[in-house]
């Protein structure tokens, strides 16, 4: 039979009979760890009692005197545990004075200092460095002292008494480090989640914000467009019947644009999957801006204008749909309020950035009403969306009158910088 035909079997049968008994173990210890700690002190008391009376229960084992007196003293060392963890130090302190008189007293003396081991692993664990020390010297000190008083002391007699005490206390600030590095642990993963949750509410009211802004400027456009032509139709409807065709044609193409739209972010919210990909179509960028302006024009009359100066180049996903909702809201904004005829639309691009210029010739601020209705957001989003890019936006009054709009978006690594 080759070694590894014998292993193997010898090894699922130890599995088999040590695994169970390891599981209830396990358990055990689990079930003492959620026990009440006044209960399990007290069970420790008495076991440490009856250790140390095990010099009553068996009397012939040495020749030492046994009165009550010696097992009162031997209580005396058994008893303050039960306090151990409310009171540390003075459950040690009462320890410490009654083991020593106990052997002093010599009715009997203690053979080993059962309820001295416990007080130095409790202050060990639990107590201020200062106390920890002071009740280790004193231990240490007392111990060799009780020792060199006694008559028939053997060497092995020190080494055992001290080391057992020096265990004792280094089992005591094991479990200190271990208990202080658990606790870090559990903070640490606590802060962790209270960061996973901020994290996770700040995307959401992002995302939230991001989509409302789409909405906005999605429906505004589109019902700016709608009015200006729902309101030419009746005046043409009768002189010129094709242009008011024409006007309820693009109030149709205009709605239809605008629920497109809607579907798509709608498509966001509800994270519709077809087959397995995404139904949304990809959001609008810098090359639909030529249809955008076109569609205006078609759509309302006005005269717009776009050029560019610079050399193009591709945008983060995010800069792109953030210029394309920029350029449509400045020109909703030019429809429904700035009675323009002409406006204008300027992309700039730079080694770092891009700028988009809208300007119209209609009423600035100070000339006639206001820009935007009393409570809009069309500017306070296109300053959002800018600054969600890591650009800025300004707005006021342009140059030669009307109203101007300019967005600055960064390329990647400036919106990086300035994002960080």
């Amino acid at each position: 039979m080759s070694a590894q035909s014998w292993f193997t079997p010898a090894v699922s049968r130890w599995r088999a009979v040590f695994s169970p008994t390891a599981v209830r173990w396990r358990s055990v210890f689990s079930r003492l760890r959620t026990t009440h700690p006044y209960v399990l002190d007290t069970a420790l008391a008495a076991l440490v009692l009856f250790a140390a009376s095990l010099q009553w229960i068996f009397p012939d084992e040495g020749d030492d005197r046994l009165t009550w007196q010696g097992f009162l003293l031997a209580v005396g060392t058994a008893v303050p545990l039960v306090w151990r963890r409310r009171a540390p130090f003075l459950s040690a302190c009462a320890v410490s004075i009654c083991t020593p008189a106990m052997a002093v007293y010599h009715a009997p003396p203690p053979n080993v200092a059962y309820g001295g081991l416990v007080v130095l692993y409790t202050v060990a664990t639990l107590c201020p460095p200062a106390q920890r020390r002071f009740m280790l010297v004193t231990w240490l000190v007392g111990a060799s002292l009780t020792m060199m008083a006694k008559a028939h002391a053997q060497p092995f007699e020190y080494a055992f008494h001290l080391t057992s005490f020096l265990s004792a206390y280094a089992l005591g600030i094991l479990t200190r480090v271990q208990r202080a590095y658990t606790a870090e642990l559990e903070d640490r993963a606590r802060r962790l989640e209270r960061e996973r949750a901020a994290d996770t509410a700040r995307a959401t009211a992002q995302e939230r914000a991001r989509i409302a802004r789409d909405m906005h400027d999605i429906l505004a456009h589109a019902v700016s467009l709608m009015v200006v032509q729902a309101e030419a139709g009746p005046v043409v409807v009768r002189s010129d019947p094709e242009r008011a065709e024409a006007a309820f044609d693009a109030i149709a193409t205009s709605g239809r644009d605008a629920m497109r739209q809607l579907r798509r972010i709608l498509g966001v919210l509800k994270e519709e999957q077809v087959n397995g990909t995404s139904a949304r179509l990809p959001q609008p960028g810098i090359a639909a801006l030529a249809a955008l302006v076109g569609q205006v024009a078609e759509s309302t009359g006005l005269r717009v204008d776009l050029s560019t100066t610079g050399v193009p180049r591709p945008l983060p996903a995010d800069t792109e749909v953030a210029a394309y909702r920029v350029v449509q809201e400045a020109l909703t904004n030019t429809v429904k309020h700035a009675y323009a005829s002409t406006a204008r639309v300027e992309l700039d691009w730079t080694e770092d950035a891009l700028t988009l210029t809208v300007t119209d010739d209609g009423r600035g601020p100070g000339t006639g009403g206001p820009t935007t209705p009393p409570g809009g957001h069309g500017l306070i989003g296109i300053r959002e969306r800018a600054a969600a890019c890591g650009g800025s936006a300004d707005s006021g009054r342009g140059p030669d009158g009307g109203f101007r709009v300019a967005v600055r978006l960064p390329a990647t690594g400036d919106r990086q910088a300035a994002l960080g």
